[in-house]
């Protein structure tokens, strides 16, 4: 899209002079198009009218008049509608950008961090959402040709997992299941219930039943978490020793849906280093500083915009410890020293303690992230919760995924042996669950419905995964042949023009969608791209009686590399069989 700003710009300058408008500016209001189907990018005359005392219209359509088409290879068609000079660019010079395709440009490192979950039981639907979020966020920028850090940090001190060290230090395995049982709260169902994640959940689950009616619980818990804040070294290791086993359950499951990261941060590595102390002191000088009766210390931030009773940012108890969110302070100017861009996947919970967060590194000089919230995911019937054990574990939820679409592909491709067969529903099964997460703008709620998350209609990963699949078996019955290097745009049918025109504009959509934070806009181009290459295939063959149609084979080639890096993109598996 840029490249046809560019490319627009002098002939659109000669027109423009033609017209008499002398507003300099206007090179920066040209835009993507807002009717897509219409035009690429559009140039809105409102602007000019006072100048020459003509409507928009009228205007619009002057400079369409005065346009040299003929003299630019980029532009297609150029029509007013509406107040805007809209323009297409031609066919011929997408085919050639698709032909060679400029390489992508060298950017800035940027960590991406995501998940993060508590390490205290299996993961379920509800945290899926920022793993997989992040993870397709991850993978966008790659796509784009940033390079990326996935980073995980790991809360290896919070009470949630002091929870669940007080528990597999004090209750026996028997004391967990009468506990959950007279709670009925016991569910070992799951084929899963042996995983290390999935049994010690039990744990945590029986403490926290456990602790309202013992307040002896919740003292064992402080000690251990207040402990934990000073560093003290052999409370971190029996923190560790309680967590890593399910910390590794969950990076197993996270692992089946295809989500990897680069580096994991523990919290405590910033009270062992002495930076909390560090930054502590230096929020000390602030003038937003405070002092409670209590002793503790805290910055006043209603002069920064935050209203009600969270004016207080508390980040020095009055014993002279420090809470989670100094620890963040720390954790962020240590992450500015391994990128040049920081980006937080959050929940939209976490909005407040995120401004507050912000304006402490502000008054640290220490600059602010980038953050993308989602809204969360539900059960039809609440709010999930592992402490209440009322939730979808997705270690089921995947198997349930694969179960399924494994009785859809039993039935469509009985000839495939046992082990294909698994094979391509595990990836269908996985595909599907991701995508239809990745599938929904951030900010809009979901309610889990097994029936939506499995989904295998049209508009889903099934669908994307089979268009790949045809167009690599197409490859295969091909064979090796010497692709053209042009592509002759008058032979082309219109179903071959669209799919040119949704191939051209991949660079852009994925550019876009991450200017947004918004990777259902991609999704939305790898949905449209689908149907446009099937809608090619049906209508464009390739192997005819008489032979290969190396053009359409060529646009075939060029459709399933579109289609293969776009779901890599957004975490579909691009298997070449289905």
């Amino acid at each position: 899209m840029q490249a046809l700003i560019d490319e627009s710009i002098p002939t659109l300058a000669k027109a423009i002079a033609t017209v008499g408008i002398e507003d300099s500016n206007w090179t920066s209001m040209i835009g993507r198009s807002r009717e897509a189907n219409l035009a690429d990018i559009s140039l809105p005359c409102f602007a000019f009218a006072k100048q020459l005392g003509q409507s928009p219209d009228s205007i619009a359509q002057s400079i369409v008049n005065a346009v040299d088409v003929e003299s630019n290879s980029a532009m297609g068609e150029v029509m007013a509608s509406g107040g805007y000079v809209n323009i297409r660019a031609a066919t011929s010079w997408l085919a050639n950008r698709l032909l060679s395709p400029e390489p992508l440009a060298e950017s800035e490192h940027i960590m991406i961090e995501h998940t993060s979950a508590n390490p205290n039981g299996p993961f379920h639907v509800g945290r899926a959402r920022n793993a997989i979020l992040g993870d397709t966020f991850v993978r966008m920028y790659r796509a784009a040709g940033k390079k990326v850090t996935a980073e995980y940090y790991v809360d290896d001190m919070g009470k949630q997992v002091g929870i669940l060290c007080w528990a597999m230090e004090n209750l026996s395995e028997t004391q967990v299941n009468q506990i959950l049982e007279s709670k009925e709260l016991l569910d070992e169902s799951s084929q899963h219930s042996q995983k290390a994640d999935h049994q010690r959940v039990k744990w945590y689950q029986a403490a926290n039943v456990l602790k309202v009616e013992d307040t002896s619980v919740d003292e064992g818990v402080t000690t251990l978490v207040q402990l934990s804040e000073e560093a003290n070294e052999d409370v971190l290791n029996r923190f560790d020793a309680a967590y890593q086993p399910v910390l590794d359950g969950m990076l197993e499951t996270l692992g089946r849906m295809g989500i990897t990261f680069d580096s994991f941060t523990k919290e405590s590595a910033f009270i062992i280093d002495g930076s909390v102390e560090v930054l502590m002191n230096a929020l000390e000088k602030s003038e937003l500083h405070g002092t409670a009766d209590n002793g503790a210390h805290y910055l006043e931030l209603e002069s920064k915009g935050i209203k009600g009773k969270s004016t207080k940012f508390y980040y020095r108890r009055g014993d002279g410890s420090s809470l989670y969110a100094t620890r963040d302070l720390a954790y962020h100017q240590w992450k500015w020293t391994q990128a040049e861009q920081l980006i937080n996947i959050l929940g939209e919970d976490h909005k407040l303690q995120s401004r507050q967060v912000s304006i402490a590194l502000d008054e640290l000089n220490i600059p602010t992230p980038d953050v993308v919230f989602y809204a969360f995911t539900k059960l039809a019937d609440g709010k999930m919760s592992t402490r209440r054990g009322n939730v979808v574990y997705m270690d089921d939820l995947l198997d349930e995924a694969q179960i399924r679409a494994q009785q859809v592909v039993n039935e469509i491709r009985s000839d495939l042996d046992e082990t294909t067969i698994h094979q391509i529903s595990e990836a269908v099964g996985v595909s599907a669950t991701r995508f239809n997460i990745a599938r929904i703008s951030p900010e809009k709620g979901i309610t889990f419905r097994w029936e939506d998350a499995l989904s295998l209609d049209k508009d889903s990963a099934p669908f994307i995964m089979y268009s790949h699949a045809r167009a690599c078996s197409i490859y295969r019955r091909a064979g090796d042949q010497s692709l053209p290097t042009s592509i002759n745009v008058d032979e082309l049918s219109p179903t071959a023009i669209e799919l040119i025109r949704r191939m051209a504009k991949m660079q852009n959509e994925l550019n876009n969608a991450i200017k947004l934070s918004r990777p259902n806009l991609f999704c939305d181009w790898l949905s449209g791209m689908a149907a446009d290459y099937n809608r090619f295939y049906r209508e464009n063959h390739v192997i005819t009686d008489d032979g290969i149609n190396l053009q359409n084979l060529l646009l075939n080639e060029l459709s399933r590399d579109h289609l293969r890096r776009g779901c890599e993109a957004v975490g579909i598996i691009p298997i070449e069989e289905m």
